[in-house]
Order: C-alpha cells, then sequence, then structure tokens
C-alpha cells in the first residue's frame, strides 16, 4: 500500500510533502499493499490548513459571525473594569489560574496537540507517534473491523483564549470519500496544565468490502479557521488487531 502522512504545525519549519488524497483520486488507481512515506510540511503564514469541498460547504452553511471588534489580550481584559468587583470575579472564574507572566500582551492563542490516542475496551491505548518523523514508513495505525473505540486529545492552549478549538476527519477508500467526522472541542484559556478531551465512541466498519487500506486528513483549527495542525495519514482496517509480540 502506497501511504503518505503529511504532518503539518503550523509553526514548524517546511518539509517537502506528498500529494493530497484529491489528486490521488484522480488517478483513481486501487490502493496495494506495502511501505509508504510519512512527510511532514509547516504552511506558510497566515497558518490555516489546506482547504477542501468540506470546508467550502461548511462556510456556506455556517451563520454569518458576529463581529465583536477587535481582539484583546487576556492581561488587557483583566484591566478592563476592574474596580467592578463582580465583574473582575467573573472573569477570574472564567479565565482560571491563568499566570499573566506568561501570556503579557500577545493578541494570538496558540495550540499545540501534544498526543493523539486510540481508545478501545480491553486492548491498551495506541498511542500515535508526534511529531510525525518525515521519513517514516508504513500504515499509521491499524484497526479491528467491528470494534468499538474512542479517540483521546491532548493539548496546551498559551497566549490567549482559543474559541471554537474544533476536531475534523475525512477519510478515502480508494480514492473515494468514505466518511466525514467533525467534533467541536470547545473555547479553552491558557493554562499551564494540559487539557485532555475524549470523543464519544465510535465502531470500526465491518465486512469484506470494509477491510483494506485508507487515507484520511485530519484538522485542529479554531473559529477564525486557524490551523494547530493537519496530519495526511493511512491506517488499515483488518479481521483482526495488530499482533503485540
Amino acid at each position: 500500500m502506497s501511504s503518505a502522512v503529511e504532518a503539518i504545525s503550523c509553526s514548524k519549519v517546511d518539509i517537502p510533502a506528498g500529494p493530497e488524497p484529491e489528486a490521488a483520486a484522480k488517478n483513481s488507481a486501487p490502493v496495494e499493499q506495502g511501505d509508504g512515506a510519512v512527510n511532514g510540511k509547516c504552511g506558510d503564514a497566515p497558518p490555516h490548513c489546506h482547504g477542501d469541498e468540506e470546508d467550502e460547504e461548511d462556510e456556506e452553511k455556517a451563520p454569518k459571525v458576529i463581529d465583536l471588534g477587535p481582539r484583546v489580550s487576556i492581561k488587557d481584559q483583566l484591566e478592563k473594569d476592574k474596580d467592578d468587583e463582580s465583574l473582575r470575579r467573573w472573569k477570574e472564574q472564567l479565565l482560571g489560574s491563568v499566570d499573566l507572566n506568561s501570556v503579557g500582551e500577545t493578541l494570538e492563542p496558540d495550540v499545540k496537540i501534544m498526543s493523539l490516542s486510540i481508545m478501545s475496551p480491553g486492548l491498551p491505548d495506541i498511542f500515535l507517534p508526534l511529531p510525525v518523523e518525515p521519513n517514516a514508513k508504513g500504515v499509521w495505525f491499524t484497526l479491528k473491523e467491528g470494534s468499538p473505540y474512542r479517540l483521546k486529545f491532548t493539548f496546551s492552549v498559551s497566549n490567549n483564549i482559543v474559541s471554537g478549538l474544533r476536531y475534523t476527519n475525512t477519510v478515502w477508500k480508494t480514492g473515494l470519500k468514505v466518511d466525514r467526522a467533525k467534533e467541536m472541542l470547545g473555547t479553552f484559556s491558557p493554562q499551564q496544565e494540559p487539557y485532555t478531551y475524549v470523543t464519544p465512541e465510535d465502531t470500526t466498519p465491518s465486512g469484506m468490502f470494509a477491510r483494506g487500506s485508507y487515507s484520511a486528513r485530519t484538522k485542529f483549527l479554531d473559529d477564525d479557521r486557524k490551523c494547530y495542525l493537519e496530519i495526511n495519514y493511512t491506517f488499515d482496517i483488518r479481521r483482526e488487531w495488530p499482533s503485540t509480540s
């Protein structure tokens, strides 16, 4: 199986990447087993993820965003209305234990995806390596058909509040899109301890036509469509879990 895994952490350096899944779909060649390549690339500023048809459809369906004015640093937020005791307490409760010395007057939030893992009952968690090694080969992971699973994300937030952080995942099989998932993680304020998010339980497909190799694209972005991580990768669905021996 020919595989390409492209990791984009939008503050990193550029590394040449493989073709997009859409480009591979035009050739519509069946996916065969074999080794693949893993490549990473960082997006140039502004740090937005690669666009695709689903993103354009989302923008068309989304309601008009209310303009709340210019972004304000956390330090300025806390300085505002500081003589109003009730408002000050509400802001402190909302922001939690924010270290003003660490956030300063930075306007743009920074989100770092620290770990990704797959959890399935009765099995140890499958940790997916981050950052993705540029010269690694093979599929990223293998799942057993008809198995329940959850995804677990660990991430840190610094500098400012990140609004509407979300996860999207699009899956292709032999060049045809077979699944599209979106999960809103929420709005998070900066803190020293990392956040953890676990998705609702899902089940892998099963049957002869479900087994095989897939390509997928995962993104983490916010309400401003700022991209924090984008990964293009391949995975397998097989009859059984891979041997751990």
